[in-house]
């Protein structure tokens, strides 16, 4: 089973997934293979600056969220590239973020 299908099945029944997920378009944030979690969320939360997991096309994408517009969220990856507009209502769940380490 892959990280998504992994963290889609968690999501659906409302409980959070920690996975694994695979590539580089969110390095600086979320390193290859790096182990995260993503918890389940009320889509209307969902803020600039949240990572996501979103359908997106058919598929779905740890993103970030860019800039809100009502009910359309604008993805993109942590690298500089902008996906497009995504309903609110295709988000999952949103990453946990870890704390800093201190200096």
């Amino acid at each position: 089973m892959s990280w998504v299908s992994e963290a889609v099945a968690a999501l659906t029944k409302g409980v959070a997934a920690e996975v694994r997920p695979r590539g580089g378009s969110m390095r600086g944030r979320i390193e290859d293979n790096q182990l995260v979690t993503i918890e389940p969320i009320d889509p209307a939360s969902v803020v600039v600056g949240d990572v996501v997991l979103v359908r997106w096309k058919g598929n779905y994408l740890l993103h970030l969220v860019k800039e809100v517009d009502g009910e359309r969220l604008l993805i993109g990856n942590n690298v500089g590239k902008t996906n497009g507009w995504a309903a609110r209502s295709d988000v999952l769940g949103r990453l946990k973020e870890t704390p800093a380490a201190p200096p």
